[in-house]
């Protein structure tokens, strides 16, 4: 009596079907071309894209269903690229001499770096602008002029939970607005 066999999962055909090692080939420079644009640092490009590569290899060994290898790969990518960033998680301090401005690109790396700084820098005041002004001001005080919340609790009377609150929202609203100047500016340099 033979044993019914056992179906694999609908989207893991795909992968099933491709050797594992063609696809790495296939999507890996793709994949670290995708990470270096978003990690600075080469060496950590590198370790993103073994995270990635290994998180493939043991999707495949324990059967995970994929639908889209390519897709699943860029979002596994992001996701380690977000990790990074959290661990890396770069602190904005105006009093030792290093500052916000410091994130953008310098102006002494070339004319591309100079337009990109200043589309950014447009950019992020009109955006600042379009905060409400609450959110504004605690994103401004905090992150601009370094003071902290419990100072801004005292000064201003309102809870370090809310100045929390309203700059966690102005940070969100930034961020959504300023990510199609960013992309757009990424295309443009490379």
């Amino acid at each position: 009596m033979t044993s019914p066999k056992r179906k694999a999962p609908e989207g893991d055909e795909r992968l099933r079907q491709e050797n594992l090692s063609q696809v790495v080939e296939r999507e890996q420079s793709r994949l670290l071309r995708f990470i270096r644009r978003r990690v600075a640092d080469p060496a950590d490009a590198e370790d993103v894209l073994q995270d990635v590569l290994y998180e493939l290899v043991e999707a495949n060994r324990l059967l995970v269903p994929i639908e889209h290898v390519t897709g699943w790969l860029f979002r596994v990518a992001r996701n380690r690229i977000v990790d990074l960033w959290r661990k890396r998680k770069p602190e904005i301090a105006i009093d030792d001499g290093t500052g916000w401005e410091d994130l953008l690109p310098s102006p002494d790396d070339g004319p591309e770096a100079l337009y990109a700084r200043r589309v950014l820098l447009a950019e992020l005041e009109t955006a600042l602008a379009e905060l409400p002004d609450e959110q504004r001001e605690v994103f401004v005080a905090h992150e601009l002029l370094g003071k902290s919340f419990q100072e801004m609790a005292k000064e201003t009377g309102v809870s370090v939970n809310t100045l929390l609150s309203r700059k966690r929202y102005a940070v969100l609203r930034l961020r959504e607005r300023l990510q199609d100047v960013y992309d757009e500016i990424e295309g443009d340099l490379s």
